[in-house]
């Protein structure tokens, strides 16, 4: 592909926000599909006779395939570009959904949820690059906030909608609701096909791309010789253990302070909400000269949440669900808008770059909510898993400012 000139301001062009609104559109159906089971494991368990080891097994099997396709799907992203690795990515979504409510054991049901992880990995990757792409960086927060709350709006519909009102409209029937959500992520793809048809699309992904192109494991041997991505991608196992942890076992570290189980999911939902504002504020701010210091109040955040969440119920743990609210939903956009800027990583090995950070995250998002299970079990509580989770963020702490200073050393040489 030769160089081609854009003959417009793209970063002033009124069409980004079609676009922004159609990545927010897949990441809403990536996030209903993720939590559609969650909310009917009972009659999923029950018909098709499964009991709760074998139902966490299989919730378990997308991350597990994230994890090894996420590099690939990265160097698939830069090579036929990020408008159809998306229609790519909600396609494999759909079909996932789809073949959810096709089961008829665990086998077919693991697969199913396992081919999430071939489309997930496309809408995190691409999403990032199509904002690199249209966003001068001065508005790249703003945007990558809006398109997250995506997911977390998608994630909420479907823990909220799915037994109060779609099971009644299926009279009862779980697949029906599977296939409803698929057609809805089908329907998605279709709007962001359309989206892309118009040639401004074509004509930005084209922007600054050549002829030659290295191959991915050329591209992933030379990224990780940067010492500042290395840092990047160690934050992101850090946060991801972090808010996977948390997002898994709240419930249960509330009731296990007296509240019953209504009053644990009413508390439980308040990070979900503090997180959709994060989202769209604390991005924002994050400017290029200020996200290191943005980043660090943020894990500061996260190490209070850690600390207040020990509290009984009142004040002192509302303010930890507030601190934890800021965290995990400001903490993934940030990283990802330092990621993207950093030095040595150009718009050509975005992709690969945005592989990398998701596939090492998705580790951390896996080994979080099993460590938390297994020391809460060990220890008989979940105060030293609390402690995990202080360490962790102090952690994340010290990454950041090893990567400050790395990330300076590399400007010098520059």
């Amino acid at each position: 592909m030769q160089h081609v000139e854009v003959p417009f301001e793209v970063e002033t062009h009124s069409y980004r926000w079609m676009v922004l609104g159609g990545v927010w559109l897949l990441y809403f159906s990536f996030g209903l599909i993720a939590a559609g089971m969650a909310p009917i494991v009972q009659p999923i368990s029950a018909d098709l006779g499964l009991d709760y080891a074998e139902m966490g097994l299989i919730m378990g099997a997308w991350p597990l395939l994230y994890i090894a396709s996420a590099i690939p799907c990265g160097a698939l992203l830069d090579r036929i570009g990020p408008g159809r690795a998306l229609l790519i990515g909600i396609a494999f979504i759909a079909v996932s959904g789809a073949l959810r409510g096709a089961a008829t054991g665990e086998f077919s049901l693991f697969v199913a949820v396992a081919i999430f992880g071939m489309g997930g990995p496309l809408i995190s990757v691409g999403a990032p690059k199509l904002v690199s792409l249209w966003f001068a960086s001065q508005e790249r927060g703003l945007a990558m906030g809006i398109y997250m709350t995506g997911a977390s709006l998608g994630a909420v519909s479907a823990v909220a909608l799915t037994n109060s009102v779609f099971l009644p409209l299926m009279d009862g029937d779980w697949r029906a609701v599977m296939f409803c959500y698929a057609g809805f992520a089908i329907a998605c793809g279709a709007m962001w096909f359309l989206i892309n048809l118009n040639l401004t699309c074509r004509v930005v992904e084209c922007r600054g791309e050549t002829a030659v192109r290295a191959t991915s494991f050329e591209y992933v041997t030379a990224l990780l010789r940067l010492p500042s991505l290395r840092l990047v991608l160690a934050l992101g196992m850090g946060i991801f253990f972090f808010n996977q942890a948390l997002g898994n076992w709240l419930p249960e570290i509330l009731r296990s302070r007296g509240m019953a189980s209504a009053d644990a999911g009413f508390w439980a939902a308040i990070p979900t909400a503090i997180g959709i504002l994060a989202a769209l504020t604390i991005p924002r701010f994050a400017s290029k000269t200020r996200r290191i210091p943005v980043l660090a109040l943020v894990f500061l955040s996260a190490a209070g949440a850690t600390l207040l969440l020990r509290a009984d119920p009142g004040p002192m743990l509302l303010a930890g669900l507030i601190c934890q609210g800021i965290a995990r939903g400001a903490m993934t956009t940030t990283t990802m808008l330092l990621l993207i800027e950093l030095p040595g990583i150009d718009s050509k090995k975005t992709g690969v770059a945005g592989g990398m950070f998701f596939s090492a995250a998705e580790i951390g998002g896996v080994l979080g909510p099993a460590t938390i299970g297994y020391v809460s079990h060990a220890t008989g509580g979940f105060d030293v898993p609390l402690a995990f989770l202080t360490a962790d963020a102090m952690v994340m702490l010290v990454l950041l400012w090893l990567l400050t200073g790395s990330m300076r050393r590399s400007e010098q040489r520059a």
